[in-house]
């Protein structure tokens, strides 16, 4: 599959079913914790900041987010009332100029690129010196990441076309694309069927452990 079909493929489950996504956020405990992780951060995440994959805008929202991109455009409409700038556009070909950003985030979106090289060469090209990438991942061999691999197994509209990784595998691709991991975070230890209460993030890739958040700086 070309990888142009592959994120329309991606992009038009997002597109055709924006509503239904969003709504999923509402009361979602899980949801909840992730955007936990993601505030408890210790690396500043500082404007002008810029979300691929940006869907609805949960996230962008809660995070201060001020641009936002996505292939599919219904969740943009979204976004667009939560305050975001919104594109419609993919990250192997961002609209945004040469070191034009401070933070560049993927959050949940590298699970749908074809091939995450060339998204993370144009991150590297619009973040200005001292800027961050942070990335959020479900990591593969954990019950999180076991669970929605059944998920997409089982034909669920919105995995489909998602792949999960481990977090080493990761980083070995960012230092490919010339950045350096500065900060490593972890949440949900609770497996999906005992989910039962908030928490907080740990530093570090923790164990078992369903999310995981890195945080990287252009290689000098």
């Amino acid at each position: 599959m070309g990888k142009e079909t592959f994120w329309r493929q991606a992009a038009r489950v997002f597109d055709e079913r924006a509503g239904e996504y969003d709504a999923w956020f509402e009361e979602s405990l899980l949801f909840a914790i992730e955007r936990a992780a993601l505030q408890e951060l210790v690396t500043p995440l500082v404007s002008p900041k810029l979300e691929i994959g940006v869907g609805p805008g949960r996230f962008a929202e809660a995070l201060g987010v001020e641009f936002g991109l996505d292939p599919a455009l219904s969740p943009l409409r979204f976004a667009k009332k939560r305050g975001v700038q919104v594109c419609q556009a993919v990250g192997e070909a961002l609209p945004h100029a040469d070191q034009s950003m401070r933070t560049v985030l993927l959050l949940f979106t590298y699970c749908f690129l074809a091939d995450p090289i060339p998204v993370l060469r144009e991150c590297r090209r619009v973040l200005k010196p001292g800027g961050h990438l942070v990335l959020g991942l479900i990591v593969a061999d954990s019950p999180w990441g076991r669970m929605l691999r059944q998920k997409k197994e089982a034909g669920h509209p919105f995995y489909q076309q998602a792949r999960f990784y481990e977090p080493a595998e990761v980083e070995q691709c960012l230092a490919g694309c010339g950045f350096v991991v500065e900060e490593r975070r972890s949440g949900l230890a609770q497996p999906p069927e005992a989910l039962r209460e908030m928490e907080h993030s740990r530093e570090g890739v923790v164990s078992q452990a369903g999310f995981a958040i890195l945080v990287a700086g252009v290689a000098r």
